[in-house]
């Protein structure tokens, strides 16, 4: 029988029980933002990785989310122009998971465990966040978003990551998609759930409202954000906070209203190919 996120799902798309911080990382020589929970000690921790062309500023209210669940957050903003490097941000994600363990934050009232660690990114920042996981052993989870191409190619690095992963792509055609999520979690090496969310895209996942309205390409997705944060925030929780009664967040074959899972045969197809 497969897993049932609906028990669960509904509460952690929206805002956890912390207070948030929100602080720079330019402190510690890298530009960008920390969001933490207002205390605790040995807390998961994960970098962000943004999407092409994208800001920190444009997840704001995803990275709250994220910390309102007791998850540290650390967001480089870095390689945000048009010709962005991805081996660069990736070097970058590792680094701000460095500060995020080597360095105090919130008066020292916040500490992160080196062994809850993990990386999320949407669009060009999931593929770059299955790059930074590569040969990186401190890394336990990955959650790729709507996870586009990038160079070096992030489908034939996913080959080599152990970590587990969680991939989410879209149930319905997006003309600005630029990746091809399921084959991503095909070529996963950890274990992997690939999910599907039925109405989000990859361009209707950011927070640039005024953005998407200059470029004609929708309004901000508020349901199916809530429902990918939740979802991420569920995995997080699972895999790096040790939270067992979220596990589900895990499993490969787990459904919701609105979500649905694809493995082994029917992931292969999805990639648009038979596995051997």
């Amino acid at each position: 029988m497969s897993a049932n996120l609906k028990k669960h799902l509904g509460t952690l798309s929206k805002r956890g029980p912390h207070r948030v911080l929100v602080g720079d990382l330019s402190y510690a020589g890298l530009e960008g933002k920390v969001y933490t929970p207002a205390e605790g000690k040995g807390l998961p921790a994960v970098a962000f990785a943004h999407d092409w062309t994208k800001n920190v500023k444009d997840y704001h209210a995803t990275l709250r989310h994220l910390a309102s669940w007791g998850i540290v957050v650390v967001a480089p903003d870095t390689e945000t122009g048009a010709f962005a490097n991805h081996r660069n941000l990736a070097a970058d994600v590792e680094s701000a998971l460095q500060i995020a363990t080597g360095v105090k934050m919130g008066a020292g009232k916040i500490s992160v465990s080196p062994s809850k660690l993990g990386i999320v990114g949407h669009g060009m920042g999931g593929g770059v966040a299955t790059l930074a996981a590569v040969d990186n052993s401190k890394v336990r989870a990955v959650a790729a978003l709507y996870p586009a191409d990038t160079s070096p190619s992030a489908i034939q690095a996913a080959r080599a990551v152990k970590a587990r992963g969680l991939i989410i792509g879209s149930g319905q055609d997006d003309i600005f998609r630029a990746g091809n999520p399921s084959k991503l979690a095909n070529a996963w090496a950890g274990p992997v759930a690939y999910r599907e969310i039925a109405k989000g895209t990859q361009s209707g996942f950011s927070e640039d409202k005024f953005f998407k309205l200059a470029l004609g390409s929708g309004f901000f997705q508020g349901t199916e954000v809530e429902t990918a944060r939740g979802l991420v925030t569920g995995f997080l929780l699972s895999q790096l906070a040790g939270e067992s009664k979220y596990d589900d967040f895990a499993a490969a074959d787990a459904s919701a209203k609105g979500v649905e899972s694809f493995t082994g045969e029917a992931l292969a197809k999805r990639a648009g190919f038979e596995r051997d």
